[in-house]
């Protein structure tokens, strides 16, 4: 059994920035190119819902379950995944991952149905589930610790640029070819990255990139570890808890207008298909960069002071709830347009601080795992629930009224944040004398 608290939680690895490698950063770059093809192929969908919802006659709910449903695949199997990822091997579950969630997006491009499709975004939705914890665990794997944030925020936000080209182009080759054609041109791509990332990455050549610590003392005691044990590492404190669920919740403000802002820009601003994709992957893209700053000002806030990078998500948070409460009440036009856009910014930009927190309170050797819980929480209560309550709602109220509710996610994610600010030093202390006491 692996003693839990034996590698390092919070210290830095002993690598400056200057020692680290190219070849980590090739492995930073194909890993966040799989993660633009995942969400490519998750968000052309929305692209093209004006189309769906006039070829099949579908409802706002039934277009929303479309694209909940791939969350939901990610939220119930991305832990097990994840720990069999651990255990089988990292790069292999990914390059097997990308390969199923690319031929089921060729499977929607040959959908006939409304059923057939919901069957296909399924199986989608069961090729990244594990994705983005492993893909992120390979990636704090290789390079120092207090990038972490950064690193986190970055590699998260790649969901947003994937969003922004699926969306985008999508929503192009759609307008000029069709949306099986969208479907298509996005399984094409994920089959020519998964070749490609099948050759450049192997476990064997990642291992001395890793930190002494971490790529050697695996070899010391045995890396079997208790579901018990490892259930302890997941939910050591209160503070880890907090960070799972104000990531979670805080993202169903972003994915809600994700999936929605296409439909919005056609149904009140009388955009074409081809111009409201577009559009809406600007304010996807503006979320993406978000989460990039903010992701890295969270880094430079807690140099001198660990609990800041939860004052930062908490900020984040209430000022995205403030200007999308305002700009979606406003009239329509290019005022409101600017308010939810600066609003978009700061939707997401608590994810790098979270996940640098989970990072922080649970070992290196279960981070898979622990990013796996992260990434569980953030489907069941952010992406998963997010389109297709909207759609509901809308069915009821208009869409409108509908995405004129979501700003109360980003508030009550910011009280969990506040939750976990208040015990974050005493959770962080704790740990880190578990740790000496099992070192020695």
């Amino acid at each position: 059994m692996l003693v839990q608290h034996a590698q390092p939680t919070t210290g830095d690895v002993s690598k400056s920035e200057a020692d680290v490698p190219g070849y980590a950063w090739v492995v930073f770059a194909l890993t966040v190119g799989l993660l633009l093809s995942d969400y490519m192929s998750r968000q052309v969908l929305n692209a093209v819902f004006p189309l769906l919802k006039a070829t099949w006659a579908l409802s706002d709910t039934r277009l929303g379950s479309l694209s909940s449903v791939v969350a939901l695949m990610v939220g119930v199997l991305t832990f097990p995944l994840s720990v069999l990822a651990d255990r089988w091997g990292r790069v292999k579950s990914i390059v097997l991952m990308a390969a199923m969630w690319s031929l089921a997006t060729l499977g929607c491009a040959l959908a006939t149905n409304y059923g057939e499709m919901l069957i296909a975004r399924a199986f989608v939705g069961i090729g990244e589930a594990a994705y983005g914890s492993v893909g992120i665990a390979v990636v704090l794997s290789i390079f120092p610790a207090r990038l972490r944030s950064t690193l986190t925020g970055t590699f998260m936000a790649g969901g947003a640029f994937g969003s922004v080209l699926g969306m985008a182009i999508g929503g192009t080759v759609a307008a000029h070819l069709g949306w099986r054609s969208a479907f298509g041109a996005m399984a094409a791509l994920g089959l020519v990255l998964v070749v490609v990332y099948w050759f450049a990455v192997t476990e064997k050549r990642l291992v001395p990139l890793q930190p002494a610590s971490v790529s050697r003392r695996p070899r010391e005691i045995s890396v079997r570890i208790s579901l018990r044990a490892l259930l302890k590492g997941l939910f050591s404190t209160k503070s880890v808890v907090c960070a799972y669920v104000g990531s979670g919740i805080h993202l169903l403000a972003p994915a809600a207008l994700w999936a929605w802002m296409p439909s919005f820009l056609n149904r009140y601003y009388g955009l074409p298909i081809g111009k409201a994709a577009m559009g809406a992957a600007v304010f996807v893209l503006l979320t993406g960069l978000g989460m990039v700053v903010c992701g890295n000002i969270a880094d430079r806030l807690s140099r001198q002071s660990r609990e800041r990078k939860w004052a930062a998500a908490i900020a984040f948070c209430l000022t995205c709830a403030v200007l999308l409460a305002i700009g979606l009440r406003i009239p329509a036009g290019p005022l409101q347009l600017l308010v939810i856009g600066v609003g978009m910014f700061f939707s997401a930009g608590a994810s790098g601080p979270a996940g640098a927190m989970v990072a922080n309170l649970t070992p290196p050797s279960i981070h898979a795992s622990a990013f796996a819980t992260l990434t569980l929480a953030n489907n069941l209560l952010g992406l998963a629930p997010a389109a297709i309550l909207t759609g509901i709602i809308a069915d009821r109220i208009g869409l409108l009224g509908a995405l004129q509710l979501v700003p109360f996610a980003p508030l009550i994610a910011g009280i969990a944040f506040f939750i976990g600010k208040r015990n974050y030093a005493v959770d962080l202390d704790r740990l880190d004398t578990l740790r000496d006491e099992a070192v020695r």
